[in-house]
């Protein structure tokens, strides 16, 4: 019984910590729709990482009302990243154009009305009991698992160029956070579904915290005649990563303008 409470006061210590945290990875692209309202324009940015992240959210918060042990934790943070999904969303329709409008109404409907209406009609009218909560928990790691692409993606990136401008050192820290809080809620509940992504996130938090410490004082490698990346990723509450997409390169923008316009001065005759 000792243990037992033991284990259930683990349960509260991780949930409430992984709560925290995650709210405040839900929250990493403020300075992003900050810009957007400023400047009233969703300029380069799309809205793929947000729907992305809104679809998670809802699969794990299904996911959640389907375990029969108290998920409550699991369930306000899904509930609130749910709601700060789409408040971003909201506000991108706002200011996009007529074309990334559209785009977004057609993923929006494809992924987070057709897609989940069919996971959630296939488990609950076909399935029950252990089975149903199985084949969903295992489908949310799937997606979990399938989105990780992204993120090694920006490592490679880093290891090609030598510059950590793309993986900044405090999201790292918040994804390795993230995902040992996440690790070990789900370990003392004793749900492989939560365990299972937070190890990769793990691994690939420690992964971009060794890069960092090897190439933030490199030079970087000349990439400009590449296509500029403009994402950096984070990780939300169970292991799904987010790409949320930054202008990283408008300094280098800027001096490239500043050494043409010197250019064409110093041709003009005197």
């Amino acid at each position: 019984m000792a243990i037992l409470n033991s284990q259930n006061h683990m349960v509260l210590a991780f949930g409430v910590l992984g709560n925290v945290i995650s709210f405040m990875v839900y929250l990493a692209p403020l300075p992003t729709f900050y810009r957007i309202h400023k400047r009233k324009s969703t300029e380069s940015f799309q809205s793929l990482p947000y729907l992305v992240a809104l679809f998670s959210s809802m699969l794990w918060l299904y996911y959640a009302t389907l375990k029969p042990a108290d998920a409550t934790l699991l369930i306000t943070i899904n509930l609130v990243g749910s709601v700060i999904e789409t408040v971003y969303i909201v506000m991108f329709l706002l200011y996009a154009t007529h074309d990334a409008r559209k785009l977004t109404v057609k993923l929006f409907m494809v992924m987070n009305v057709g897609s989940f209406a069919l996971i959630f009609i296939v488990t609950f009218f076909t399935m029950h009991g252990a089975l149903r909560i199985t084949v969903v928990g295992w489908v949310c790691v799937s997606i979990a698992v399938a989105v990780f692409a992204a993120p090694l993606s920006i490592v490679a990136q880093v290891i090609r160029t030598k510059n950590v401008e793309f993986m900044p050192l405090n999201l790292s820290v918040f994804l390795t956070l993230s995902a040992i809080t996440w690790f070990s809620y789900g370990f003392f509940l004793k749900d492989i579904c939560i365990a299972v992504p937070n190890v990769l996130g793990f691994a690939l938090g420690l992964l971009q915290m060794l890069l960092y410490a090897i190439y933030r004082n490199s030079k970087p490698k000349n990439v400009a005649k590449e296509e500029p990346m403009k994402n950096i990723v984070v990780v939300n509450p169970l292991g799904t990563s987010e790409v949320y997409p930054v202008q990283v390169i408008e300094k280098e923008k800027e001096e490239e303008g500043e050494d043409e316009k010197d250019v064409e001065a110093k041709k003009r005759p005197a």
